[in-house]
């Protein structure tokens, strides 16, 4: 399919709205979804060095990774008491353990006698014990033996227990903060607990977990996924049946922002009047992997590919899993609705499988993304097992990771910007800086704003 470009002055003026696109959904979308919430952030450019610095990073340490909430891993992931994993991040590590049926405790990974990191695997274990001296802590972080505790008259047994993190919990998912102070997660997730409510993400399992480490600064990486116009040039593949330059962007506080983009439409950067709805259908189809190559699918006439796309979606969950979607949005089943939470947590809305993204700095010039798929938990049936995390290598593209579909090969033409992205970064010094679109990378200049206020704070 040739796509013709429009001249970029005719875009604007005459686009059409994400609202204005769903307005003629056949189900309608929930008022939630149509309310706009666009502050005005200004237009002020932001310092390259945000994203070189070594001291601006480790600003970032001391006033957001060990200040701000992080999702740590899912309940299903430690099912049983005694179950724990290993959260690690900016050098400090955890031991996320399900101490009771109802309780989690997030443990300082480190023996509080010479500092041995006690454990370097996820298990499950009634006691930690430190291989250095042999020092025990009860799974729920009391202290149970010092082997030499005769020559340790200065010590008080009730008064080693492990220190914790705070532990918060939303939608199946484990959240900690290294600050006892830190708001509560309710008001950092709102306005998530209530859009996300009819989604049951406590009743998803993780059915795809991938994770790879990337050359970029972690708000650079976050960044490539903040924002929908870029498929212009990095995903052109997608022009014929994504409404990139149409999406809208919402801030709601210093914490969550959104961005809701149509599918089943063309872009405004295309000349789309040469496409018919089944071209558009299929458009999407063949880029997603259901169709092969020369297969063809045609639109009922009357009907929107928009319509016929979340028709047959609803038919599709509903063979999978057993739940009724018959009343759901055409939003809700198509259209990718990705809600941030700063300052490093994406989560995908709507019925369809879940994606959920997660980005972890890894120094200044590097970064570690995980991705997650959630399916729902088939009706009537035990939740599946949660799927182990992949770990790609620094030379593994992430459609090496089968389990991805063709979501690998997108996610391998957004991340072959990001060394380049870092390399330019890293020119432009202290003396060029990065300049945002007022309002389709709203999100962006959110973050950074949110970000000074935290250093500055």
């Amino acid at each position: 399919m040739k796509i013709e470009f429009l001249p970029s002055g005719d875009r604007p003026d005459n686009r059409p709205s994400y609202k204005d696109i769903i307005a003629a959904d056949a189900i309608p979308a929930p008022d939630w979804l149509i309310k706009d919430t666009v502050p005005d952030l200004g237009v002020d450019p932001v310092p390259a060095t945000n994203y070189t610095s070594e001291a601006f990073y480790q600003q970032e340490v001391e006033k957001v990774w060990l200040k701000c909430w992080q999702m740590a891993c899912r309940e299903e992931e430690i099912p049983k008491v005694g179950d724990y994993l290993i959260y690690e991040i900016v050098g400090r590590s955890l031991l996320i353990v399900r101490t009771a049926p109802d309780e989690i405790k997030a443990l300082y990974n480190v023996c509080l006698h010479r500092g041995r990191k006690l454990e370097t695997h996820a298990g499950c274990k009634k006691r930690f014990r430190c291989t250095f001296h042999g020092w025990e802590w009860n799974a729920d972080g009391s202290f149970r033996h010092n082997p030499f505790e005769w020559d340790f008259p200065q010590l008080e047994k009730d008064k080693l227990s492990l220190p914790e993190a705070k532990v918060g919990r939303w939608g199946g998912f484990v959240f900690i903060t290294f600050d006892h102070k830190a708001p509560p997660l309710a008001q950092v997730l709102d306005p998530l607990p209530e859009h996300f409510k009819d989604y049951h993400l406590e009743d998803r399992y993780i059915a795809v977990h991938v994770a790879k480490k990337y050359p970029a600064n972690w708000k650079a990486t976050a960044e490539a996924f903040m924002e929908s116009h870029h498929s212009v040039a990095t995903h052109p593949q997608f022009m014929p049946y994504l409404g990139d330059a149409n999406s809208g962007y919402d801030v709601f506080s210093d914490y969550t922002s959104r961005q809701l983009t149509a599918m089943a439409v063309p872009s405004p950067f295309i000349d789309g009047s040469g496409l018919s709805q089944s071209d558009i259908l299929n458009a999407m189809l063949e880029s997603s992997g259901r169709l092969n190559s020369g297969e063809r699918v045609e639109v009922p006439t009357g009907m929107s590919a928009r319509a016929f796309a979340a028709a047959n979606q609803r038919a599709a969950l509903a063979a999978e899993d057993g739940h009724d979607y018959s009343a759901c949005s055409d939003a809700e089943m198509l259209d990718p609705m990705l809600y941030n939470v700063f300052p490093n947590m994406s989560f995908w809305a709507g019925y369809s499988p879940n994606i959920v993204y997660r980005w972890r700095p890894d120094g200044v010039g590097a970064a570690i993304m995980d991705i997650y798929i959630l399916k729902r938990v088939p009706k009537g049936e035990a939740r599946p097992r949660p799927a182990p995390v992949h770990w790609l290598t620094d030379d593994e593209p992430f459609s090496a990771a089968a389990e991805l579909g063709a979501l690998g090969g997108v996610f391998d033409q957004d991340m072959a910007n990001l060394p380049y992205v870092q390399e330019g970064l890293t020119m432009m010094g202290d003396q060029i800086p990065v300049h945002f679109a007022q309002y389709t990378e709203i999100r962006l200049r959110h973050l950074h704003q949110v970000l000074k206020k935290h250093i500055e704070r």
